[in-house]
């Protein structure tokens, strides 16, 4: 990724809670097919490694638990927000028009040794963690023990594990800071005016740093 100085994020606390807020994550490989991307919801264990360990679950009819082989690389990308940024919403522009459209977002990659987990009781639990934290903010949370205890068992042998050791953390927050604080600050009102709030707020964030 190329990753300018000015829009780095390296700290390890900041790219877990990106993480944590924005598990969908994708998943590139390189196996024996070759190249292949799967978009699965992770859960970040972050008290486990150096750097916290991922951990997810495919169907058993997705051939990527068969292609990869345990202690290959993989990279996951959690995209943590983007919003197109129109050259109007900068002061400067209207003074000088020296400003041109843009793309801000906000992204973490996460490096990693991948190791399949073909075993009831991983499944299950990592199942059972990924629904306790979604369903959290339901009415009336669903756990799995509210089906029947055989529609589970069944449904969890279609379902194989997959962990991943993160080698590496990778952050970056493309919001204007190469640019004045007044610009950046008036196009993240721009944005929070459109409803994009994850980057506006962002980018109004870094404009008082800079002010």
């Amino acid at each position: 990724m190329y990753l300018p100085a000015h829009f780095n994020e390296s700290r390890k606390d900041v790219l877990h809670a990106l993480i944590a807020e924005n598990p969908f994550g994708s998943l590139i490989s390189h196996g024996k097919s070759g190249l292949d991307a799967n978009h699965i919801p992770f859960e970040l264990a972050a008290n486990e490694g150096d750097l916290g360990v991922l951990h997810a679950h495919v169907a058993r009819s997705n051939p990527l638990w068969q292609d990869v082989v345990d202690g290959d690389e993989v990279l996951v990308i959690f995209r943590a927000g983007d919003a197109y940024i129109s050259p109007t919403w900068y002061p400067s522009k209207h003074e000088t028009h020296r400003q041109v459209p843009t793309w801000n977002y906000i992204v973490v990659h996460a490096h990693g040794r991948i190791t399949i987990r073909d075993d009831e009781k991983y499944v299950r639990s990592v199942v059972a963690r990924l629904t306790r934290t979604h369903e959290a903010t339901e009415p009336q949370p669903w756990k799995m023990g509210d089906a029947p205890r055989d529609y589970i068992d069944t449904m969890l042998k279609s379902i194989v594990g997959l962990q991943i050791d993160i080698t590496r953390l990778t952050g970056k927050s493309k919001l204007g800071q190469n640019k004045e604080a007044r610009d950046i600050r008036g196009a993240g009102e721009a944005l929070k005016a459109r409803g994009n709030d994850r980057i506006g707020d962002a980018m109004l964030e870094r404009a008082a740093e800079k002010e």
